[in-house]
């Protein structure tokens, strides 16, 4: 499959959205599309991006995404890249499209000087946990809570 990993454009945000709803059913989680292109747009398009976000695409599709937010680690008292989401369609899967991400990551992260990449996933994705392995990620065994507000 030819593909081109890009930063998302403004036009790209309907997708962005439907995407997002994609990769929540697949987390089994919930998702409200209500209001989020205008939050999304704010967030990454801002004089100060809040989120940084690009996309994959093959012959006109956009067929996944990977967002990511550089944050401070106190205990290394260095910036770090947190990749926040990441989410192929199914007909992207299994055609070396993550190995390609995670190298933009990397090139990402030592230009802006940080000190690791972090991310989490669900404990039964066993196909992406698989593939972390496999590009030799250290899994860190936590467990994640959330306070709604």
């Amino acid at each position: 499959m030819d593909y081109k990993i890009r930063k998302l454009e403004e036009n790209d945000l309907p997708t962005l959205v439907e995407l997002c709803r994609e990769h929540a059913e697949y987390e089994n989680s919930e998702y409200n599309p209500k209001g989020k292109e205008v939050q999304l747009k704010n967030a990454i398009f801002s004089q100060n991006p809040d989120l940084y976000c690009y996309v994959i695409e093959s012959e006109g599709e956009i067929g996944g995404y990977f967002s990511f937010t550089f944050d401070f680690s106190t205990w290394d008292a260095k910036d770090f890249l947190y990749l926040d989401c990441l989410f192929l369609r199914p007909n992207f899967r299994g055609v070396k499209i993550g190995e390609a991400v995670f190298e933009r990551l990397k090139r990402i992260a030592i230009e802006n000087r940080c000190v690791n990449i972090q991310w989490q996933t669900p404990t039964f994705n066993h196909r992406a946990i698989k593939f972390y392995d496999k590009i030799g990620a250290l899994g860190k065994d936590k467990r994640r809570f959330v306070i709604n507000l």
